[in-house]
């Protein structure tokens, strides 16, 4: 399971045009899930989230961690992505959706996140804060 994480002072998220969701300052996570994933990786992953020390302490260092912040969740299984063999990603390393989407919600549900729609084709807009982007694995 991989997370790329963004501090934002904002994110938000529409499917055909219609509002899903939008958060403040926080986190955008955009969540791959890989058929060897469970929820032992779905939790230990939301903790190590919410446990990031990235957000400016009162000296301005990036030493906070998400407090009372938003989280606004985005599955994305293109982070399993493979391109190293030609121009054209395979993502054969990316769980099947009936594998990913109860993760994905138990993920979400774990960090108390708002969330996109699953399996949908999405809009994401951020706007990033710093900017600060940290990939997480587990």
């Amino acid at each position: 399971m991989r997370a790329l994480v963004q501090r934002v002072t904002r994110a938000a998220v529409t499917v055909g045009g219609e509002p899903v969701a939008a958060i403040g300052p926080g986190l955008l996570v955009l969540l791959g899930i890989t058929h060897d994933d469970g929820p032992e990786q779905a939790d230990r992953l939301a903790d190590k989230v919410r446990a990031l020390r990235v957000f400016p302490d009162a000296e301005g260092r990036m030493n906070d961690a998400l407090d009372d912040r938003e989280v606004l969740c985005v599955s994305q299984f293109t982070l399993y992505g493979d391109a190293r063999k030609g121009n054209r990603p395979s993502y054969v390393a990316a769980a099947r959706p009936e594998h990913a989407e109860p993760l994905y919600e138990r993920f979400a549900d774990r960090l108390g996140a708002a969330r996109g729609r699953f399996g949908a084709d999405m809009a994401v807009e951020l706007v990033n804060d710093g900017p600060v982007t940290v990939m997480v694995e587990v």
